[in-house]
């Protein structure tokens, strides 16, 4: 050990004389990062359709939200649609993808 360094804290690199161990940094929350991977972009989009359907129940949301039919407001009259009419295959999307999230994940 040369240098003013010593062997103290075992095991890995030598520390300074004097320096306090570092530890490990804390691990980072995917939670952030969720939206950039693929499951975290299928998980997205299925709760966006799925609201989307439940604002075109609701009379005044329905008026409010999914009155236009193009542009960006479109996205979601759009999403209301497949909601609706795909109905069968969004509540099975949900159900398989929670059960990723929940069970394999």
């Amino acid at each position: 050990m040369a240098n003013g360094e010593t062997g103290v804290g075992g095991g890995g690199l030598p520390q300074r004389a004097g320096a306090a161990p570092q530890s490990d940094p804390a691990p980072r929350s995917s939670s952030l990062t969720n939206l950039y991977s693929l499951d975290g972009l299928l998980v997205f989009g299925l709760l966006f359709v799925c609201t989307c359907a439940y604002f075109r129940k609701v009379p005044r949301l329905k008026v409010w939200l999914l009155s236009e039919k193009r542009g960006v407001w479109g996205v979601f009259y759009k999403a209301a649609v497949i909601g609706t009419r795909l109905h069968a295959a969004v509540a099975i999307s949900c159900i398989v993808m929670a059960f990723y999230v929940l069970f394999i994940k």
